[in-house]
This record gives structure tokens, sequence and C-alpha cells, in this order.
């Protein structure tokens, strides 16, 4: 599968590397405006993503009043302007996504994540997640479909060309909770081995006899950008909202919890071993 790009992160990151540059030439938005000949509501729409295509001569013309030479870095800024244009496979699926995941999963070089109740998303196989899904809320047999087809081809990432690196610490509960059916969670676990015998997947159980750990307060997820992409990104999903994390306090926040529970956690051999024995007693 070839690799897919995120237009919303695109023009996230475009917006974010523009105002960057305006504010190093020591530019306010009203005084590169004036100097352009623009609204200076115009930069502010493009510097919040709000204008969603900007166009070469108007990039240019960007870069020029910044004084940004770099011909490797102008060419990587039309490159990002040109895929923000495009749609992601997602948007035919934005009830199923309302925080935009999918949008930074596909641009995202390594994630990260710790999951305390159940199988993180991206390893989920489909009768595990119909029945967390069904568990959440009463729902139509219709509805429940499409968001496990929408988790399912929010999965293809991990099967492009060039993967993620993808780094999971899961709570022993999550591998004892039987969620669906014992046939359908001993399927879910043997998944589990399968990815983990992946070379870019590396899961970390965390046991019951490490007691308390750092990451008691709850699920998360942290996505490193490559290249023009460069930060990352700390996605907290809730019942009511989203959130996206980016300010470099929380980044060392969350990157120290993650850090010290993965440290208390069984290394990649061991874990597995552990997830083989559950297997095992579920056959029993």
């Amino acid at each position: 599968m070839q690799r897919s790009y995120s237009p919303s992160v695109r023009r996230r990151r475009i917006s974010s590397q523009l105002r960057r540059y305006r504010e190093q030439a020591g530019m306010t938005a009203t005084a590169a405006g004036k100097k352009l000949g623009w609204p200076q509501q115009k930069i502010s729409k493009i510097e919040s993503g709000e204008q969603k295509r900007i166009p070469t001569v108007e990039l240019d013309a960007l870069l020029d009043a910044y004084k940004v030479k770099d011909p490797e870095v102008r060419a990587a800024l039309h490159d990002c302007a040109r895929l923000a244009k495009e749609r992601g496979w997602w948007s035919k699926y934005k009830d199923a996504f309302p925080g935009g995941l999918p949008d930074f999963e596909a641009e995202a070089s390594v994630i990260r994540a710790y999951e305390a109740q159940v199988i993180p998303g991206l390893l989920q196989v489909p009768g595990y997640a119909e029945a967390v899904f069904r568990a959440y809320k009463l729902r139509s047999d219709e509805e429940t479909e499409r968001l496990v087809k929408a988790r399912m081809e929010r999965q293809h990432i991990l099967n492009q060309v060039d993967p993620p690196d993808y780094l999971a610490v899961i709570d022993e509960a999550a591998l004892r909770r039987v969620v669906g059916s014992v046939e359908i969670m001993r399927t879910q676990l043997r998944h589990l081995t399968h990815m983990a015998a992946r070379h870019n997947i590396d899961i970390y159980v965390l046991p019951f006899a490490a007691g308390a750990h750092a990451a008691t307060l709850g699920s998360f997820a942290i996505m490193d950008f490559p290249d023009l992409l460069d930060g990352s990104i700390v996605y907290v999903d809730t019942a009511t909202s989203t959130l996206y994390l980016e300010e470099e306090h929380e980044l060392r926040e969350y990157n120290s919890m993650l850090s010290r529970a993965q440290a208390s956690a069984l290394d990649p051999a061991k874990s597995l071993q552990l997830i083989n024995d559950i297997i095992q007693s579920l056959e029993e």
C-alpha cells in the first residue's frame, strides 16, 4: 500500500512554518500584509489555516518577503502546499473521527501510545472493535459496521510502503479483560503476537506487578513528525472532546510519562510470553 498524506496536517504545518518565518523576519502580520499589498486578515487566515489553499505565486511572495532563500526549504513548502489541497480517505468518515486522528497518523514517522483499558485501535481485529463500539453506547448495526470499517482502514498506515514506527505500552488489564467473547479475545491476542513480529512494531505489556506507575492518568498517544513536519503532538481522547497538545512543557510531561511507563513494563520478548500465556489460559 502506498503512503498516505494528510491535507489537514500539511495545512496546519505550513501555516505554522510561515508564521515562524514571519516572526523570525521581525514582522507583524500587519507589516507583512502592507509589504505584500494584502489585507492583514489575509495573513492571519493563512497562518491560522483558515485559508485552505495557498497558490504558488502567493507562497513565493510570502517566502520572498520573509527572505527564505534555501531552495530545499522552498521546494518542501511548495510540496506541502500541493498536498494540502488533496483529500484523505478519512474524509468520508468524518463522523467516525471527529478529532481528525487519521490526519496526524498519516504523517507521523513514529507513534508511541499508552493504553490502559483496551487494545489500541491500530491493533484491534474487527470482532474486538465491534464489541468495543457496542459497549460504549447503543448504536444501530449500520452505524457500528461503519465505525469498524473506518477503524480497519485507519490501520492501513501500518501496511504502507514506509510505515511509521509504532510502540505501544499496553496495561495487562486490557489483555485480560474479555471483550466480546472468549473466542474474539483469543483471536485478538493472537493478532497482537503477529503484529509484534513486525519490524516497525514494539509491544510492551505493563504488568499488574508494576503497581502504581507514571501513566495512571489514562491513555494517550504521542506522534512525531519528520522533515519539514518536525515536532510532536500528544493526542488525548475523552468522552466529549479530543485534545491535541503541542506546547513544549506538555510534550515534555507526556514523553516523561510514557518513558517511565515503558521502563516499568516488560520488554517485548517477555511481553510476548505473557500474551501467549494469557492465550493459553483462554484455551483451557
